[in-house]
């Protein structure tokens, strides 16, 4: 007989086998890495909400700070104006980026005096693990638990370390 040549069927499984194992290794990984970067991804944009928010006080000190996220954003192209500032992307914008919902408020009157903006994972231990939030200070902090914010709360919570 002949010599046949090819792979049998067992060089294949073993084959199949290692390539599922490097898969169970790394993909774990991967899912860390999406999260730490989603995370990072949050805190830069609660960042740019309280730079928007101190740009938008200055432009518009009859009103003070904006009184909803939507007033920092614009539809391209855009025209500045007290309810479309144009201050942040429209992504951003909307309230969800990376994995995060955002929210930013103004409160305290006319001019309103206070805000508070926060940044929650969509869905906790899979798009991140904490929640982030900053008010007038400009200090962004941080909740290791994940949940949403309430206003009054995020003085209570400590600062991140960056």
């Amino acid at each position: 007989m002949r010599k046949q040549k090819g792979f049998s069927l067992i060089e294949l499984l073993i084959v199949v086998a290692i390539i599922l194992i490097i898969a169970a290794i790394a993909i774990p990984n991967l899912l860390r890495a999406r999260m730490a970067a989603n995370e990072s991804s949050a805190v830069a944009s609660v960042r740019t909400i309280n730079t928007g928010m101190v740009t938008y006080n200055s432009s518009y000190p009859t009103v003070g700070f904006a009184t909803a996220l939507t007033n920092l954003a614009g539809a391209s192209p855009c025209t500045p104006s007290s309810v479309t500032a144009c201050l942040i992307d429209n992504v951003l914008g909307t309230g969800t980026k990376s994995g995060y919902n955002f929210l930013a408020a103004g409160s305290g009157g006319t001019p309103q005096v206070q805000y508070t903006a926060a940044g929650t994972p969509v869905t906790l231990n899979q798009t991140g693990n904490r929640s982030f939030c900053s008010f007038e200070d400009a200090v962004v902090r941080v909740d290791p638990a994940g949940g949403a914010i309430a206003a009054g709360a995020c003085a209570a919570l400590l600062p991140l370390n960056q």
